[in-house]
């Protein structure tokens, strides 16, 4: 079968993976930092455009089905490449429960006690994960068409929010405020963290390299297109919305974007947004489902996972995968209900992004030891090697922006993909 996916297909699954839930509710996760949010914006911006391009390098070397799990496997060996590989899988379930979290967030417009009943809230988020994953066990054809479908609707709300938010908000009164009176050092890496979220997502165009037309050239073309475009757009979107409302109401805001529409169009702007929205979200979390069943299956098919993970359904989904990641997310979810929409989002993403660095961080030591080689051949590439230091010193700070207790949470959870790890050498893969 020929390859399908060309440069602005490749820049349009970057730009569609990244523009998710991030953008709809981080804004009132950062609140409380006002302007200097801007700067945690700008940091992570900066930050994963050193990883595109790192990934970029890695691509055009490696141009295998896996992205960072490939690249880290062929310079680093089989089990970082299953930690990789696992760290991926597990950043992508706690994705999901933080998605549905988001898209209860919107809904919430139309149905209030959503927001204000965490049971209710929790019950509606579990429902969202398990019709989506219905929707994915049914074939990769239904979860395609629904995926085309909530991405041509998705950027709606941004453009109508971002431009009126620019022209009639107040941008000079965004204060910058430090909530925690951290050192710049701290502070920094603290917001590096949160806004990482948001910009999660744009490694996905190196995943499907056999179904890429010219991977070496595209896929670091899309990857940094894509990485620029959205950058652009978070900044402009974050200002606007913190120019139309001030930090201290949109720090409780469960729906920010939907509660700046009807500050300026009233009811019938924050309906048509919240709507915007949720479609947004619910395509984002979609495409999010359809990973976290082909992930581990193309793990299991190299013998690094249990067996049962590669085996498909008579639809041609990969069924076992799909429910067990909805499992986990829907666990995440019934743990952490009482404390609220906005607070179980916070504590999903920093999760997420924690798991999330680590293949960034393993593709920038990748980056490092092939160039290692490289050199050793006569064969140096001194640029490529200095940005890939700067990629894992960017990944090294957002980690350690998390704090020691959710890093050894995040240790922990990589400790506990061995006992599979080791199951999966000792089975046999089925054809």
């Amino acid at each position: 079968m020929a390859a399908s996916l060309g440069f602005w297909r490749l820049w349009a699954l970057v730009v569609g993976s990244m523009i998710g839930t991030g953008i709809f509710l981080l804004p009132s996760v950062l609140a409380p930092y006002g302007s200097l949010s801007l700067l945690g914006l700008a940091v992570s911006g900066t930050g994963t455009l050193l990883i595109a391009l790192t990934l970029g390098s890695l691509a055009r070397r490696i141009p295998a089905v896996g992205g960072p799990y490939a690249y880290t496997r062929s310079a680093l060996g089989e089990l970082p490449g299953f930690l990789v590989a696992w760290g991926y899988w597990i950043a992508i379930c706690t994705a999901i429960p933080a998605m549905a979290v988001a898209a209860v967030g919107y809904l919430a417009v139309f149905v209030p006690r959503l927001a204000q009943d965490p049971m209710l809230g929790a019950a509606s988020a579990l429902a969202i994960i398990w019709l989506l994953t219905s929707i994915n066990l049914a074939g990769v054809r239904s979860a395609g068409i629904f995926q085309l479908v909530t991405t041509l609707l998705k950027l709606l709300p941004l453009f109508l929010i971002t431009g009126s938010g620019l022209l009639l908000g107040d941008a000079g009164a965004v204060p910058a405020q430090n909530p925690g009176n951290q050192s710049w050092p701290a502070l920094i890496s603290t917001l590096a963290l949160l806004t990482m979220w948001p910009f999660l997502g744009f490694e996905v165009a190196t995943i499907p390299a056999d179904d890429t037309i010219a991977p070496k050239k595209n896929i670091p073309r899309a990857l940094l297109a894509g990485t620029l475009t959205v950058t652009l757009v978070y900044l402009l979107a974050t200002y606007g919305l913190m120019a139309l409302i001030p930090p201290s109401r949109l720090a409780g805001s469960s729906s920010p974007f939907a509660d700046a529409a009807s500050l300026l169009f009233g009811p019938w702007g924050a309906d048509l947004v919240a709507l915007g929205a949720l479609i947004s979200i619910t395509g984002a979390l979609n495409a999010t489902i359809l990973v976290a069943g082909v992930m581990p299956r193309a793990i299991a098919l190299e013998g690094l996972f249990p067996a049962r993970f590669a085996r498909l359904n008579q639809h041609q989904a990969p069924a076992y995968a799909l429910l067990i990641s909805a499992m986990v997310g829907s666990v995440l979810i019934v743990m952490n209900h009482t404390q609220g929409l906005v607070a179980v989002y916070r504590m999903l993403i920093v999760l997420s992004t924690l798991t999330t660095l680590l293949p960034y961080a393993a593709s920038a030591v990748a980056e490092l030891v092939l160039q290692r080689q490289d050199a050793a051949k006569g064969r140096r590439h001194w640029g490529a090697a200095a940005i890939a230091t700067a990629a894992l010193a960017f990944s090294v700070v957002a980690i350690v922006g998390a704090g020691w207790k959710d890093d050894l949470y995040g240790l922990l959870l990589l400790a506990a993909g061995l006992p599979l790890y080791w199951r999966g050498k000792h089975v046999q893969v089925p054809s």
